[in-house]
């Protein structure tokens, strides 16, 4: 059985919260998005991009990868047409992490932008999901030290979001976690100051 439970907060720093997660244990499917915009255009960003991907799942019954890149592609342009509609959501985006149990032995993972999946099992906390961040994608292969990285001028730059335009690049991954794995979706409001 999943039990599956969400949180979110503001933190410190901000007044407003520009990440959204949606939980469907019915469906299997689960989601984490971190948006970015002006004003409120980062919170309507993240929940139009999550609702989105739920509900193409939902219509199409699927539970495939193929399913998963239609979703995020019909995410990717709801969030731009909604950006182009209204001036005031000018330049808003989201990252979007998504699993989605295909059975009682696989899960996928999908993922655009930073907001991460980790697994805990046999005791050890793995990343499964790969930053498209300007630090991961060019840092590293310039080879920039990690100390150096940590504190880049562009270690918050995304390479890649939900609404920033097409075509999109979105990892996915195949699982088969052991029995009592837990999954673990964060956005960086958690893995940028608690990176296990």
């Amino acid at each position: 059985m999943v039990e599956a439970f969400g949180v979110s907060d503001p933190g410190c720093v901000r007044t407003n919260n520009e990440d959204y997660f949606l939980l469907s244990p019915e469906l299997g499917l689960y989601l984490v998005a971190d948006g970015m915009g002006g004003a409120q255009a980062g919170e309507r960003a993240s929940k139009l991009a999550a609702e989105t991907v739920f509900e193409v799942v939902w219509k199409s019954g699927e539970l495939t990868a193929q399913i998963l890149q239609t979703a995020f592609e019909e995410a990717n342009r709801r969030v731009m047409a909604a950006a182009s509609s209204d001036s005031t959501l000018e330049g808003m985006g989201t990252t979007l992490t998504a699993v989605l149990e295909v059975n009682n032995e696989e899960v996928l993972i999908a993922s655009v932008g930073d907001s991460r999946a980790y697994i805990y099992e046999n005791g050890e906390l793995l990343t499964i999901t790969e930053d498209q961040t300007w630090v991961n994608e060019v840092g590293r292969r310039l080879g920039i030290d990690e100390a150096s990285l940590k504190t880049h001028p562009m270690r918050h730059v995304l390479t890649m979001a939900i609404g920033v335009g097409s075509p999109l690049r979105m990892h996915c991954y195949s699982y088969k976690p052991l029995n009592g794995a837990e999954f673990l979706l964060c956005s960086d409001g958690l893995h940028g100051v608690v990176d296990p």
